[in-house]
């Protein structure tokens, strides 16, 4: 993955990260969503990312081709809940197993590291070894299971969340 660059998300990504996504709404239940993304409905969710602050989006890019992303974004919308923010990761099919998503997170929390951030979290729809194994190999740590909280593929789905202190 020498020619991997990490790098700030722009808007004229957005294209390219609609795709990375639509795939996991459409093939798997890594997210709740049931349909796939528009364009005018992630330029909202785009919207929430900054170069500076806590809410921060990335890509890794390879030969011109965004290979995968990962933001932080806010948890909850009270204010007593700002220093804890939401972590988010997903790498197009074909890049998965690459290290890809090792690589940003790496450059993600390389980024937010002189952020006013207390804890990080993250959820994920098991079982996805590959995801738990991320999460604590970056220093999250399992803190419960809400179970059956989503239906998707004619099923109930349970998320696991961890969380990580920064």
């Amino acid at each position: 993955m020498s020619g991997l660059v990490m790098r700030a998300a722009r808007l004229d990504d957005l294209a390219r990260l609609t795709e990375i996504y639509n795939h996991y709404v459409v093939h798997s239940p890594a997210t709740f969503d049931l349909e796939p993304k528009t364009l005018d409905q992630r330029r909202e969710w785009f919207s929430q990312f900054a170069e500076a602050g806590r809410h921060r989006l990335l890509v890794a890019e390879e030969d011109g081709v965004i290979l995968g992303y990962a933001g932080t974004m806010r948890w909850r919308p009270k204010p007593a809940y700002d220093t804890t923010v939401e972590t988010s990761i997903y790498c197009a099919p074909e890049s998965v197993g690459r290290g890809v998503g090792g690589n940003l997170y790496a450059a993600l929390f390389d980024a937010i590291a002189g952020e006013n951030i207390h804890r990080i979290v993250a959820g994920y729809v098991p079982p996805n070894p590959a995801s738990a194994a991320l999460h604590e190999r970056f220093g999250f740590r399992p803190v419960g299971t809400f179970s059956e909280v989503g239906y998707k593929f004619g099923r109930y789905r349970d998320v696991c969340w961890m969380e990580k202190r920064l």
